[in-house]
């Protein structure tokens, strides 16, 4: 693991950095994809069964991950405060970091169990239709019994990251892929004397594949190069002061994840009245935009883990260097893959749809995911850098005024045609763009000012 001396003020130079920065990020990116690959298993294999079974999965999937979403990103306050502690070269604060956030994610866990359990009394208010909510409280029960090992595999994952080994997630992500196939074909269709389950058995497998991940994290962290943190050679009760300070950074990333979540899944809902066609159109090109979202998302992660390293270290200025490399490297690769999705579009629709009418608005609405993954890129990954310093109460801020209080209007005035004629799904997608692009100026605008006030950088490293 890396160490520095705090209070030195040199820097690497901007292709170490580079070199750095991409060596974390491509791990971190693999891992993202293997867990997005997971959910389209998921939802290919259920499919196979009936449409009551994906609708039930579908249905708990969207209950479920992002409340998910929203405890990780508390649990996510980990890599910032290991990062700066590596930094500093204080390495033994870290096992008691780690101690009160498996403390916090058993609490995480007992609140999203008692929630996911609750299910059909959220469906029935809802007004879901009723033959998919047996398949759906199924699903969740079932998964239920997985969560506790997730949350803290998130947290073990976390300490890796912190100290800057991002290929653990990588390895697991994978093997984890790989099992999820077999296990899901076992209990949804049923094999080995197992009755088969239909989408419930989606739910089974899910559970099984998370303690498997948190046996896999356990086996990594017990190594002699985590030794140092001593984070397993004693016990710790529940400590408030310690388990404030990770809350007070780690509930504002949590709900800036569950902000845009929470966008994206309204627009869904909202387009439904103009039609199947337009629903279908429109999760093609959403789920296009998740793919190439990837990329900034795993190196906003990197500019956490470096920036916070470097804060930590006392290297201001190297720590500024890393968020600067980190946002240009993302808006080149964003301009690459925009030019990619532009030439590429009506070919990827057709790989969803035989339907023309919904290949032909699916390859429009890939238009603006051309446009909008620019700014995407940019907010992602500033938003990743930000972290690196502990700074998320402001880019929580941001985003909820950027997603509900100026995305959102602009979509249903262009979309329902409250200003004009109604533009639906395109006008939802320009509402959309809208609300990216004044979140990416405004958290780069706060990342330029930030990296001017060293006071401020050291109060924020002290929370």
């Amino acid at each position: 693991m890396e160490t520095n001396t705090p209070g030195t003020g040199h820097h690497s130079a901007p292709a170490s950095e580079l070199n750095k920065l991409v060596r974390l990020a491509l791990p971190i990116l693999t891992a993202q994809l293997a867990q997005m690959a997971m959910v389209l298993v998921d939802t290919l294999m259920a499919g196979r069964v009936s449409a009551v079974d994906l609708a039930g999965v579908a249905l708990g999937g969207a209950l479920m991950w992002p409340l998910m979403m929203f405890f990780m990103g508390v649990l996510q306050a980990v890599t910032p405060a290991v990062s700066q502690l590596n930094g500093a070269g204080r390495q033994r604060e870290v096992g008691e970091v780690i101690r009160q956030a498996l403390w916090l994610a058993g609490f995480g866990a007992g609140l999203l169990i008692a929630f996911i359990l609750n299910a059909e009394i959220i469906y029935a208010f809802m007004v879901i239709d009723p033959a998919a909510i047996p398949v759906s409280v199924g699903y969740l029960a079932a998964t239920a019994w997985g969560v506790p090992a997730l949350m803290g595999y998130f947290v073990l994952r976390f300490l890796c990251e912190g100290l800057g080994f991002t290929r653990p997630a990588m390895f697991i992500a994978v093997s984890a892929l790989l099992l999820k196939i077999p296990l899901n074909y076992i209990f949804i269709y049923g094999a080995f004397g197992i009755a088969p389950m239909g989408g419930v058995g989606c739910g089974v497998a899910t559970a099984i594949v998370m303690w498997l991940e948190l046996c896999l994290i356990l086996l990594v962290v017990s190594k002699s190069r985590f030794e140092s943190t001593g984070w397993r050679q004693q016990f710790s009760w529940p400590d408030w002061q310690p388990m404030r300070r990770l809350i007070a950074v780690g509930i504002p990333i949590g709900a800036t994840m569950f902000f845009e979540m929470a966008l994206f899944a309204m627009v869904a809902l909202l387009l439904g009245r103009f039609g199947a066609d337009v629903v279908a159109a429109h999760t093609i090109a959403i789920n296009l935009g998740g793919l190439t979202f990837m990329f900034p998302l795993a190196l906003g992660m990197a500019a956490t883990i470096r920036v916070g390293f470097n804060v930590g270290a006392g290297k201001f200025d190297a720590a500024a260097q890393v968020a600067q490399l980190a946002v240009w490297l993302t808006l080149g690769v964003a301009v690459l893959l925009g030019a990619f999705v532009v030439s590429a579009r009506h070919f990827i629709a057709g790989l969803y749809s035989t339907d023309i009418e919904v290949v032909a608005l699916a390859s429009s609405l890939m238009l603006f995911v051309a446009v909008f993954q620019l700014f995407d890129s940019a907010q992602a990954t500033t938003i990743g850098a930000l972290r690196g310093y502990k700074d998320t109460r402001v880019p929580m801020a941001i985003t909820l005024i950027g997603y509900w209080f100026v995305g959102l209007p602009v979509a249903l005035m262009l979309g329902y045609g409250w200003i004009g004629p109604p533009m639906g799904a395109y006008g939802f997608w320009a509402g959309l763009t809208v609300a990216l692009m004044f979140v990416a100026v405004c958290v780069l605008s706060r990342l330029w000012w930030l990296r001017r006030h060293p006071d401020l950088i050291l109060s924020l490293a002290h929370r």
